[in-house]
This record gives structure tokens, C-alpha cells and sequence, in this order.
């Protein structure tokens, strides 16, 4: 029996230190680094980073909703980046960088939605969370000495 499983996709800063808060967690199969959210089809890792295509630095998560709940993967991603910056995550600087969320299904925006309402509700940062909510379309991969 073949199990379910869905994706979820994250842009917090360097893909690299996104993948690695999701990469070993129970329930996530895979991980790949990617690019997602702009306007050139198959952009390679120095188009993104000329800030010229609107890419997202993201990570794409496959995951079982059995082991691991979307909940959690959201209490993850704003849990190891700060959602209040934009276009920006520590030293690294540009839209590339900026904290979205692209989201699979009207299911993963509600869920998405409430997190961010939550968060501003209970002051978890001082500013507003910045975050992005932006349908998930096209994924491209990253070459392949990033994965």
C-alpha cells in the first residue's frame, strides 16, 4: 500500500538553512532546494541571485500528514527565520531571500492565515510577521551541486 503524501513549500532566507530545520524530521521524506515565485522559466542559481527573475530561494518538502502535520512544518519555519524582515534573513539580502510561503491548497492558506494571526496575537516578534502567502505553481530545482 502506497502511503499519501503531500508537499509544502517554504522560502526563509538561504535555501540551505531552510532545508536543514525540515530535513530530519519524522514524517518528512524528502527535501529539495529550488527556486519558486517569479517569472523566468528554469532560472539558474545567479539569475535568482541577480534579482532579476522574483524567485524565492524555497524548499520543497515532501511529507507523510501522518507522521507530520502542516501545523507543525508551519510552527517550524517561524520557529528558525525571522518572518518580520523583508527581503532580508541575516547577512543575506534580496528578494531571493524574502520569508513566503507557497501553498499547496486552500487548506495549507487557511492554516498558513490562522499561524500568522496567531503569532501577531500573541507578540511572538515585535514587528508584524512579513510572510508572504503565494499559490504554489511552478518549482524549478536547483542545480544539482546544491542539492
Amino acid at each position: 500500500m502506497k502511503q499519501e503524501t503531500q508537499k509544502a513549500d517554504f522560502g526563509g532566507g538561504c535555501f540551505w538553512g531552510v532545508e536543514e530545520v525540515f530535513r530530519t524530521q519524522p514524517g518528512v521524506i524528502n527535501t529539495t532546494v529550488g527556486y519558486e515565485g517569479g517569472h523566468v522559466d528554469n532560472p539558474t542559481y545567479e539569475q535568482v541571485c541577480s534579482h532579476t527573475t522574483g524567485h524565492a530561494e524555497t524548499v520543497q518538502i515532501e511529507y507523510n500528514p501522518q507522521k507530520i502535520t502542516y501545523e507543525k512544518l508551519l510552527s517550524l519555519f517561524f520557529e528558525h527565520h525571522d518572518p518580520t524582515q523583508v527581503n532580508r534573513q541575516g547577512p543575506d539580502v534580496g528578494d531571493n531571500y524574502r520569508s513566503v510561503i507557497f501553498y499547496h491548497s486552500d487548506d495549507q492558506k487557511r492554516q498558513a492565515e490562522a499561524k500568522i494571526e496567531e503569532l501577531n496575537k500573541i507578540g511572538k516578534f515585535k514587528e508584524p510577521i512579513a510572510t508572504q502567502l503565494v499559490p504554489a505553481k511552478t518549482f524549478w530545482h536547483a542545480e544539482e551541486y546544491h542539492q
